[in-house]
């Protein structure tokens, strides 16, 4: 997974021209908007399970994680401005091909989707670290919900 790239060949970027480049750069936005909703719902879970915890270790585990995520929704926000950024150069060349410089314009496209790989794994590691410290929180906390509970 660590040479995991969008493009379907190695040399797509430098070959393909610049309505193929638009609609990549168009499933990238659609992708990122689609995360930015999925980081909500991330925050949304550690805001809920967060007032059951009652273990300072539990606490400290949350707020890590919570700290994690803030830094991938900043950067999900900033790829999404610097992608609708690039749309619209995208858009300016094709009307004019020579609005920018092709081999600049088309290295930028490369470090766009460098990043984005980058960020899809930050995410995912993030999102599964979300889901297993929850887990954790809500078997632990039940039980000692359970052993407080004092019986009439």
């Amino acid at each position: 997974m660590n040479d995991f790239r969008n493009r379907p060949k190695d040399n797509y970027i430098q070959e393909a021209d610049w309505q193929k480049l638009y609609i990549l750069t168009e499933h990238w936005k659609s992708d990122l908007s689609f995360y930015k909703d999925d980081l909500r719902f991330l925050h949304h879970l550690i805001d809920k399970y967060f007032l059951w915890i009652s273990k300072k270790e539990n606490i400290d585990m949350v707020q890590k994680i919570e700290i994690d995520l803030l830094k991938v929704d900043k950067k999900c926000t900033s790829l999404l401005e610097r992608t609708n950024k690039h749309l619209h150069h995208l858009a300016e060349l094709i009307e004019d091909p020579f609005k920018y410089d092709s081999h600049q314009f088309r290295a930028e496209h490369e470090t766009l989707e460098d990043e984005f790989t980058q960020f899809l794994k930050d995410f995912r590691q993030n999102r599964k670290e979300v889901f297993t410290i929850t887990e954790h929180i809500v078997a632990g906390e039940e039980l000692v919900r359970q052993l407080n509970v004092v019986p009439k």
